[in-house]
């Protein structure tokens, strides 16, 4: 029997994706050496900054470990990825080395109250978690559980949210932001490693309050919800990190569907799941015809500020969801999961065009440079845009992985 086109272009794809892994690896083994000590956040003229002075507590820094580990999974598996058997090796032990030593670092967190917010999972599933799954550290999960105790002490039961920022005039007690849902997996898995469900238990009512109030009829999602703390009444929906209040911050929206997912996948629960689709189909529906991804949506026409963090993070996100979708009983379905299908297969045909576009015109792969991406931006109205990020060269590669089939899943 011939092949229809699509099997076709989906190998070819596949294999063009498998090429970009390899050169990949052999950049990062550099990048390992060069940067083992750091923590790194953005690059100046192709040369990681280090966070580990200025900010050992922030949020980005777990993103390195976090490559380090994906990549070390890879070889681990499919060691033919790199020049040879030695080779392979080789960038193992480097990989694992440097993603420990990573994983070692982020210890000062945990006696920095102030340093510890919602960003938890972030910093250590892809560090601890990643860590006890390859080699089974009791070390990695002693610091999974304490991170996981972190993030659910900041449970305000008056209105079921997590509080997001720390400060010490109680401003921000009230403050929720749509970030969170990425963190989540912390607690589900740390009720499933104790069997104890106090964990899942946060994590669900911090998804079910997204849910409720933080996520519009369209689709679209806010950055932050600012709720009373004490009875727990919504007060305020600012704009956030993007253009302003009612627009749609596109890395937000991966946040969204991305997360939403993966609340689907460790609860079963269909309701997230029908979110996670409503905010695909949001993001999906406004990607320019050149994949070029604003840092809002609704960002003025004369702005052309973008963000490939929020492309790399949508792309990852996108393929979870297309799996999800395909494995979805649509039998057992709400109404409104409809033609799980066709939008599993359109869903893994965006992520890959995001992912090229991404690869081909906004990556670095010289090995002299220690960033991948180029041009993300952190926030709408910072001064500074279009600059390398660290998640958003985590979210690429993790991506790549998980189209050819290859990733540690750590969420």
């Amino acid at each position: 029997m011939v092949s229809t086109d699509v099997s076709i272009t989906k190998k070819e794809n596949i294999e063009w994706a498998k090429k970009v892994v390899a050169q990949i690896v052999k950049k990062e083994a550099k990048v390992a050496v060069r940067s083992k000590d750091k923590f790194p956040y953005t690059a100046v003229d192709g040369v990681f900054d280090d966070q580990t002075s200025k900010n050992p507590c922030w949020w980005t820094n777990g993103f390195f470990g976090g490559i380090l580990w994906q990549l070390y999974g890879l070889l681990e598996k499919d060691p033919i990825l790199a020049e040879d058997l030695d080779v392979a090796n080789e960038y193992k032990n480097i990989f694992k080395e440097v993603a420990m030593h990573q994983e070692e670092k982020l210890d000062c967190n945990f006696m920095d109250y102030y340093g510890m917010d919602h960003d938890c999972g972030f910093k250590w599933l892809l560090t601890a978690h990643a860590s006890e799954l390859l080699t089974g550290s009791s070390k990695s999960h002693n610091r999974v559980m304490l991170a996981a105790n972190s993030l659910a002490g900041r449970f305000n039961p008056n209105g079921n949210f997590i509080r997001a920022w720390n400060d010490k005039t109680g401003e921000k007690a009230g403050v929720v932001i749509i970030d969170c849902m990425m963190n989540l997996p912390l607690l589900y898995i740390a009720s499933e490693e104790d069997k104890d469900p106090r964990f899942a238990a946060v994590a669900k009512c911090q998804a079910d309050t997204t849910m409720d109030w933080m996520i519009r009829e369209d689709g679209s999602a806010y950055h932050i919800g600012v709720f009373d703390p004490e009875d727990g009444d919504l007060i305020d929906e600012p704009g956030g990190q993007g253009f302003g209040p009612g627009s749609a911050w596109s890395r937000g929206q991966g946040w969204g569907l991305y997360g939403f997912t993966l609340s689907y996948m460790h609860t079963g629960c269909e309701e997230y799941l029908e979110f996670a689709t409503e905010m695909a189909e949001y993001f999906c529906s406004h990607i320019p015809s050149d994949c070029r991804i604003p840092v809002d949506f609704k960002q003025p026409k004369d702005v052309d500020y973008t963000d490939s963090c929020a492309a790399s993070i949508a792309a990852s996100g996108l393929l979870l969801l297309s799996r999800e979708l395909r494995k979805f009983d649509d039998k057992k379905a709400v109404s409104p999961i409809s033609q799980a299908e066709y939008k599993s297969d359109k869903y893994e045909e965006i992520a890959f065009k995001l992912i090229k576009y991404l690869i081909e015109n906004d990556s670095d792969l010289d090995e002299e440079h220690d960033n991948i991406l180029k041009s993300c931006t952190a926030s709408y109205h910072d001064k500074e845009h279009e600059f390398p990020i660290i998640y958003g060269d985590y979210y690429l590669i993790e991506a790549l992985l998980r189209y050819i089939g290859e990733e540690t899943f750590l969420w």
